[in-house]
C-alpha cells in the first residue's frame, strides 16, 4: 500500500505541491443517486453543451452490484461505498452476516477529521444513512434518526423533521440533542457558531427543484465548506443530489434534468474551493442508475433533449466516478465500488 500511494504522489498534477502532502487531506465525497452517463449528458446537453465534471482530472468507472442481486439499490450501494463491503438490499450498514461495519465517516471521526453530510432527500434516506447507520430495513427511519442523534457528526442538513420529533414512540430527538444547535434557514445556519449544527429542511422529504425547492444545494454546500474550513482541521462531506433518482424513478425528464443541474452547479463551486485550498481531494460518482434513460432526440441549440426510459427502477450499468485533487488519480481505471472506500482510507491514513 505504501508504495502504491508514493507512486500517486510522484504522478499528481502539478497544481497541487508536495509540500501540501505532510497535511492530511479534506475529502469532499459527491453521489449522485441514479446519476448515470445519460444523466450526467442530459444535463449537460441542456446546459449550453457543458458539464462541470469536465474539469475533473481522473475518470473511472465502478461496478454496481450488491451481496445477492445484480442490481443495486441505495443502501447496499451506499454501504459498499462508504465501508468496503458487500451487503443485502435494502441494508444499511450491516455486512452479508448482519455484523455492523465502520464506514469512512467514522473513520474520518476518530481520527479528528470534521464531518458533514447534506442531501437533498431526507436525512435519513438510504445513501445519507449508510455513512453513520446500521439497520437492517433501511425503512426504520425512526431508528437511523436516532441512530444520527449519537452519531456525533458535525454538521447535517437534509429533509425529515417529523423523524426527530413526530415519531411513533413519542420521543423528541430534537430535544435530546442537547449539544446541537438546530437551524431553520440558511440565514441562521450562517450566524451559528457551534461545531455541531442540524439544519432539517423540510418535515417530509424535499419538494423537487422543478418545483422551486430552496436553499440551494450549492448553497447549502457552500456555506458548510465554509464552516468546516473555519475549524482549521481536516474534514470529511458527504454530499448528495438525492432526487436525480426521483426523476428517474417517475420517467420525469423535468425533475431528473432540474436536480441533474443543481448538482452540476454544486460541483462548480466544490471544484473551485479544491482548486483554491490545494488539499482537497473531491470523488463524484453514483451509487447506480435509474430508469435506464437513452438520449434518442434534441437540439443542441435550444439545449433541449429527449429521453427514453426502459425501466421505473435501478439498472445495472457500470456508473463514473470523477476525481479532483490530491491522490485522484487513485481514482481512474474501472472497479468493484468497495473499492472507493479502499482508496478513500489509503488516503486518510497515508
Amino acid at each position: 500500500m505504501f508504495i502504491k500511494i508514493t507512486m500517486v504522489i510522484v504522478l499528481l498534477s502539478p497544481l497541487y505541491s508536495l509540500s501540501q502532502e505532510s497535511k492530511p487531506p479534506n475529502i469532499i465525497m459527491m453521489i449522485g443517486d441514479g446519476m448515470g452517463l445519460s444523466q450526467i449528458s442530459s444535463g449537460m446537453y441542456s446546459n449550453n453543451n457543458y458539464t462541470s465534471v469536465e474539469r475533473s482530472q481522473h475518470v473511472g468507472l465502478i461496478k454496481t452490484h450488491s451481496f445477492d442481486n445484480l442490481v443495486t439499490d441505495s443502501a447496499a450501494a451506499g454501504t459498499a461505498m462508504s465501508s468496503g463491503v458487500k451487503t443485502y438490499n435494502r441494508v444499511v450498514g450491516l455486512d452479508e452476516k448482519f455484523s455492523p461495519v465502520n464506514t469512512i465517516l467514522e473513520i474520518c471521526r476518530d481520527k479528528g477529521y470534521m464531518t458533514a453530510i447534506i442531501a437533498t432527500s431526507t436525512i435519513v434516506h438510504a445513501t445519507p444513512a449508510s455513512y453513520y447507520s446500521k439497520v437492517k430495513s433501511r425503512y426504520e427511519y425512526d431508528e437511523i434518526a436516532s441512530q444520527l442523534s449519537k452519531s456525533n457528526i458535525n454538521f447535517f442538513i437534509g429533509g425529515g423533521e417529523k423523524f426527530f420529533n413526530d415519531r411513533s414512540d413519542k420521543r423528541n430527538l430534537i430535544n435530546e440533542m442537547n449539544d446541537y444547535f438546530f437551524a431553520n434557514s440558511l440565514e441562521s445556519f450562517k450566524k451559528m457558531n457551534s461545531n455541531k449544527i442540524g439544519f432539517l429542511t423540510s418535515y417530509d422529504d424535499p419538494i423537487g427543484k422543478h418545483e422551486g425547492r430552496k436553499p440551494s444545494l450549492e448553497d447549502l454546500v457552500q456555506m458548510t465548506i465554509e464552516k468546516l474550513k473555519s475549524f482549521n482541521k481536516p474534514f470529511f462531506l458527504l454530499v448528495e443530489g438525492s432526487q436525480i433518482d426521483w426523476g428517474g424513478h417517475d420517467n420525469d425528464s423535468e425533475h431528473m434534468i432540474s436536480e441533474m443541474l443543481e448538482f452540476d452547479r454544486t460541483i462548480d463551486k466544490v471544484f473551485d474551493f479544491a482548486d483554491y485550498d490545494r488539499n482537497t481531494t473531491v470523488v463524484i460518482t453514483a451509487d447506480h442508475e435509474t430508469g435506464g434513460v437513452a438520449i434518442i432526440d434534441g437540439n443542441l441549440e435550444d439545449s433541449k433533449v429527449v429521453n427514453k426510459y426502459v425501466s421505473e427502477d435501478h439498472t445495472a450499468s457500470m456508473v463514473p466516478v470523477f476525481s479532483f485533487g490530491p491522490y485522484s488519480s487513485l481514482f481512474s481505471g474501472v472497479y468493484d465500488n468497495t473499492e472507493i472506500f479502499d482508496k478513500l482510507e489509503a488516503i486518510i491514513n497515508k
